[in-house]
């Protein structure tokens, strides 16, 4: 019985296997290479096992888009939503998102874009996202108290900041993205962050900044 079992998927693979191969195609070389074909043979299965998971390229290309979805817009809305005690640790909170690809995927979030610049319903997809999370930020403000306008303003700015970083493919040492976070809390916060609000973001990341007396 296992044996078949090993044939049966080496024949077919399956649906997760499919989804993260087109991933990695569509991060590499966009969303025209991911082509049922080439993700077979990069899978060493039957090109024709793509049709037990999914109806046609489509049917894979609207699955990509409801795992990017899940992954960088649920993942930014619940950190949005995580406990916090004051809106400083909140923003630090949604910090983790540009730190940990686990909660959002940069990369993945790039080649969306990329993506929405060749195909309208994408294009209406990011649309959508985007206020999704521009709203989220908002609440999240409103919550500890800020006005609704000064709420969107703030939300929005940290936000566009975000995608600004991803668009232009900006890279960073952790180390030099540490020290910049207390002045971007504070900016978009109008609060100084607390030591103890740092070191526990520090924490979270592995990192440890030498010296934060200025930030508290």
């Amino acid at each position: 019985m296992p044996s078949g079992t090993n044939r049966d998927t080496k024949w077919k693979g399956s649906r997760e296997a499919w989804l993260d191969a087109a991933f990695k195609v569509l991060l590499e070389s966009g969303v025209d290479s991911v082509r049922i074909l080439p993700l077979a043979k990069r899978l060493d299965v039957s090109r024709t096992s793509f049709y037990w998971f999914f109806k046609d390229r489509e049917a894979l290309l609207d699955a990509l888009i409801e795992r990017w979805r899940e992954k960088n817009t649920q993942g930014l809305v619940r950190r949005t939503e995580a406990y916090a005690e004051t809106i400083v640790e909140a923003i630090l909170n949604v910090f983790d998102c540009w730190l940990d690809p686990e909660l959002f995927d940069s990369p993945l979030e790039f080649a969306m874009r990329s993506w929405a610049l060749q195909s309208e319903a994408v294009a209406r997809e990011i649309d959508a996202a985007d206020e999704a999370r521009i709203e989220a930020l908002t609440r999240m403000f409103e919550r500890y108290g800020y006005e609704p306008l000064a709420a969107n303003v703030r939300g929005r700015t940290i936000y566009l900041t975000q995608i600004g970083y991803i668009s232009m493919k900006t890279q960073e040492a952790l180390e030099v993205r540490m020290q910049r976070i207390p002045a971007y809390v504070e900016i978009f916060t109008g609060q100084t962050p607390q030591p103890r609000e740092l070191q526990r973001f520090q924490a979270r990341h592995g990192f440890v900044l030498k010296d934060i007396s200025h930030s508290g």
